[in-house]
């Protein structure tokens, strides 16, 4: 289906068919209703070479990620998804540019973001973490009419065209589910090592994870693990914590950080009496889960998500088709016997990019 075939069967000009598509000059309500519903019919979509062509430049799309080596290397996976979408999409005329900040200093949050508003881009890609900062990021991208797509988390009372990511909440129940199965009957308690406190998707997995607790009878102890400044706790410092609670039966870490607490159980030869349960893929839990001392680890697809939130971009402002509100990304559960010898993210997302 073309142009041309639509203006035919609308009998109207080609010209009153682009501007409906394009939404440029006047026609009436009844004629762009007419070719509206013609375009959903046929499943019409504009070439965008022809749109970048008419625009008379390329699309310019932002995504403002933490630093690579931050959280454990997870977002270092985030950007590979993300620069794999871009490669996809750079034909089609759509510039990516990608922006790193410290994700533990405000103050490089907003040097970031405010040179993304004053680029003026089409399009933004963020994962909302540091909620007090985003907050105010996400106001002066609507007020400017710049859309915008998360990924990893989101935030309450926001309009973002979708979101990409796992339900929190699901995912931290999951958690004691796991932590229930491996250790049987657990006569102990169970430790939330709470990562990021501050982070909504976070709060949510603790709670999934409590609520789980709560309806099994199992005895839970909180623990903050990094402060806000993102400062690590010495080994001696989880030691201590590790004696001080010697009949723990199982732990729960709530990012990807599970590596750090099953070194110091490894070191102390304690890893057989704790179950340990954590999140993401990254190297360092890799080689733990394959050696033992991870018990599982929930895969949030971190590459999937990067990809996936920059091609909603494209297919929304690119080729103006609707997008989903919610992508949802499966909770995917490695243990030692399932995880894969080569540390190569799964992605079941086999969908191709429109063109």
């Amino acid at each position: 289906m073309t142009v041309k075939q639509i203006a035919e069967l609308a009998g109207v000009s080609i010209g009153t068919v682009d501007r409906v598509l394009y939404r440029r000059g006047r026609v009436s309500p009844e004629t762009t209703a007419k070719i509206e519903a013609l375009i959903a019919e046929h499943n019409f979509t504009p070439n965008p070479i022809a749109r970048r062509l008419k625009r008379n430049r390329a699309y310019r799309f932002y995504a403002l990620v933490p630093q690579q080596n931050q959280d454990s290397g997870y977002w270092r996976q985030v950007r590979e998804g993300i620069q794999g979408g871009a490669s996809e999409i750079t034909s089609m005329g759509v510039e990516t540019e990608v922006l790193e900040f410290d994700r533990y200093s405000p103050a490089s949050f907003h040097s970031a973001a405010h040179s993304i508003l004053e680029a003026k881009p089409d399009g933004v890609l963020f994962a909302p973490i540091m909620p007090s900062e985003t907050i105010q990021f996400i106001r002066s991208l609507e007020e400017n009419r710049i859309p915008y797509v998360f990924f990893d988390a989101d935030i309450p009372e926001s309009n973002p065209l979708s979101t990409i990511g796992q339900d929190s909440s699901k995912g931290g129940y999951l958690a004691g589910r796991l932590i229930h199965l491996f250790a049987g009957n657990i006569t102990g308690p169970v430790a939330v090592l709470d990562v990021h406190g501050e982070d909504y998707h976070i709060i949510r997995r603790k709670d999934g994870f409590l609520r789980y607790a709560a309806e099994t009878g199992i005895k839970t102890i909180t623990k903050e693990y990094f402060d806000s400044s993102g400062a690590q706790p010495d080994e001696g410092e989880m030691e201590e914590f590790l004696r001080e609670h010697s009949d723990l039966k199982g732990i729960f870490v709530t990012n990807s950080s599970a590596h750090r607490i099953a070194t110091v159980l490894k070191k102390l030869g304690k890893k057989k009496d704790v179950i340990i349960v954590g999140y993401d893929l990254i190297p360092e839990n890799h080689a733990l889960l394959k050696e033992g001392f991870i018990d599982a680890i929930i895969s949030q697809r971190p590459a999937t998500q990067g990809r996936q939130a920059l091609l909603n971009l494209y297919r929304n402002i690119v080729l103006d088709r609707l997008v989903p509100a919610k992508v949802d990304i499966p909770l995917d559960v490695y243990i030692k016997e399932n995880v894969p010898s080569e540390l190569i993210e799964i992605n079941s997302n086999t969908d191709k990019t429109d063109q």
